[in-house]
């Protein structure tokens, strides 16, 4: 069974850091790509930042410069470091990866709340 286990979630102030963990059980050989992902209350989930097997990245454009996206492929997991964080990023970050065989994976997602 595939497992995406998210860590690093919780709450800080605006201004401050905090670094997103995703550990996958899904071969490093069978990954097309790893992002973030984040859905406020009330909004639709958009993409965050992602990375993929070749370690081309995307970031949105509220939090280019901000955040980075990083991956180790020997543990199989994925980060998303976040500095300079508002109040407007506070949502629920999910792990999602995509495999070469079209098959996407979600993580259960970690709260992050920035207070002003």
């Amino acid at each position: 069974q595939v497992q995406l286990v998210e860590s690093g979630g919780g709450s800080v102030q605006a201004g401050g850091s905090l670094r997103l963990s995703c550990a996958t059980s899904v071969s490093i050989f069978s990954i097309k790509t790893m992002g973030w992902y984040r859905q406020a209350p009330g909004k639709q989930r958009e993409l965050v930042a992602a990375i993929t097997s070749g370690g081309s990245t995307t970031y949105a454009d509220s939090v280019k410069g901000r955040f980075t996206i990083s991956r180790d492929n020997a543990e199989n997991t994925v980060y998303l470091q976040m500095n300079s964080l508002k109040p407007e990023d506070t949502a629920v970050y999910y792990c999602r990866i995509s495999t070469i065989w079209a098959t996407d994976y979600w993580g259960q997602g970690t709260q992050v709340t920035v207070s002003s």
